[in-house]
């Protein structure tokens, strides 16, 4: 199940909402949101409740261990609990994501003929397991009280607004409104206009995009020249950013319409003069996990800098995806980062900001190229048609990539929408005095939810990009 599905928005959101706002306490409210979020995870992949059930216990145990220990003075067998916590984390991460990728490499390697069955990949382990690692570590480091109520910790790592696709909330985040949040009828408002928004920007901009994108990128019988494949590359940049940025919208509101608020995760990436800015507003949950958990522990800019970029730069395109091409698109920012770093801050280099921003873009526009297209022969093709020039054949024109024109007009709302331009003009709205506009923004909000329904309702097409991350 997903937030843009006609089910979602009719049945299971409002029972679940309609449920919890009858619920008499706090403790009640959690059990429900529990096992309300279960079942949505079960909706899909039932067998892997199960998974997730032995993380989330795996979790409560070793933090009340840790805990214990640390308490005690015995900083040994603290740190023993929390490496073995850890591991389970990683090691479960690890199987069912990464050893299929592991034995092909192997038997490529080496000639061998090792077997290991395709298992399919968990819905949402990546984002989970690291709101687990991060409970745990907060706990060995001291910074949070390990929760007593394995309840109350099942709600915070299982919790559907946020348990596909993210954002990465930590347990410091939400640890008093787990137990203390109070309600609010301008928070549910609040979160209800977030989600419109979301839906909005998913259903109709990023389906919209998405279309172009596999239009010119998964067609087997066109021949895309240099314009077409950039054309490609710049609704799929849009695309991504749509869909994950609309999807955090939704879980962001979701959270609020429960009394909870989520730290933002997207911070309008596109306007960024630098990379270093663009990874300051791009998935800010994940950067910031890297950020306190890996780069600052490994040494952060005081030792071994050089190094550290490297490692989890490497270590976050593993984390999109058990693929060559996200291992390659890690190292491509991790480089990027690198010379800014180095070489154009180091040496007082200066560009213009207008071609600061532009360059910014460019580079971006090749890295989704090189995340979106797992297939190395694949990559090299379409990178080389970027950067060579091929004319795009008329029947090719006509007949394989005329699907795609109806969608070429949500080209300009993309952009348009990608910049601060209407959160500023809402902003006027919302914080002044002219009730009549309030009123006009009102409906508008209105008439994107009831066109997404249309949308949702006349479109099989409806794809999450990070559904399985």
């Amino acid at each position: 199940m997903v937030f843009s599905s006609l089910t979602f928005v009719f049945l299971f959101l409002p029972i679940v909402l309609i449920l919890y706002f009858i619920m008499p306490n706090r403790q009640m409210k959690n059990l429900l949101l529990m096992l309300a979020s279960f079942l949505f995870y079960a909706w899909g992949e039932p067998i892997y409740i199960v998974l997730m059930l032995f993380s989330i216990l795996s979790g409560f145990l070793f933090a009340q261990l840790v805990e214990k220990e640390r308490q005690n003075g015995n900083k040994t067998n603290a740190k023993i609990y929390f490496v073995f916590s850890v591991i389970i984390a990683l090691g479960l991460l690890g199987f069912f994501k990464y050893s299929g990728f592991l034995v092909d490499n192997i038997n490529q390697l080496f000639g061998t003929n090792i077997y290991l069955r395709k298992l399919p990949l968990p819905i949402g382990i990546s984002f989970y397991t690291f709101q687990i690692l991060s409970y745990i570590i907060d706990v060995y480091r001291g910074n949070i009280k390990a929760q007593k109520n394995i309840i109350t910790l099942a709600t915070y790592i299982a919790m559907f607004p946020q348990l596909i696709a993210g954002p990465i909330v930590r347990y410091i985040t939400i640890e008093n409104e787990l137990e203390n949040r109070k309600e609010s009828f301008s928070d549910f408002i609040t979160g209800l206009k977030r989600f419109i928004i979301g839906l909005g920007k998913k259903v109709l901009i990023a389906n919209q995009m998405g279309i172009i994108a596999d239009a010119i990128f998964n067609s087997t019988s066109g021949d895309p020249g240099t314009l077409l494949v950039w054309l490609g590359a710049i609704a799929y940049t849009f695309q991504i950013y749509f869909d994950f940025s609309g999807y955090s919208d939704m879980a962001i509101g979701m959270g609020r319409m429960f009394g909870f608020h989520y730290l933002e995760n997207f911070n309008y990436p596109y306007i960024s003069k630098s990379i270093t800015e663009f990874w300051r507003r791009w998935h800010i949950s994940l950067g910031t996990w890297f950020r306190d958990y890996l780069y600052i522990p490994l040494g952060g800019n005081r030792k071994w800098a050089l190094r550290n970029i490297i490692v989890v730069w490497f270590l976050t395109g593993l984390w999109h995806g058990a693929s060559w091409n996200f291992i390659l698109w890690g190292l491509y920012y991790g480089l990027l980062l690198i010379i800014e770093k180095y070489i154009i801050r180091s040496y007082q280099i200066h560009i213009p900001k207008f071609l600061q921003h532009i360059f910014t873009l460019f580079f971006v526009v090749v890295g989704w190229v090189l995340f979106r297209i797992e297939n190395l022969n694949n990559l090299i093709f379409y990178l080389e048609r970027m950067f060579s020039y091929h004319k795009t054949a008329v029947d090719s024109l006509l007949f394989t990539y005329q699907d795609m024109l109806h969608a070429l007009p949500f080209l300009i709302i993309a952009f348009i929408a990608s910049l601060p331009f209407f959160k500023n003009v809402v902003k006027r709205i919302e914080f002044g005095s002219n009730n009549r506009l309030k009123y006009m923004y009102d409906f508008c909000l209105l008439a994107i939810f009831v066109v997404s329904l249309i949308f949702l309702m006349g479109e099989k097409f409806n794809p999450f990009i990070y559904f399985r991350f």
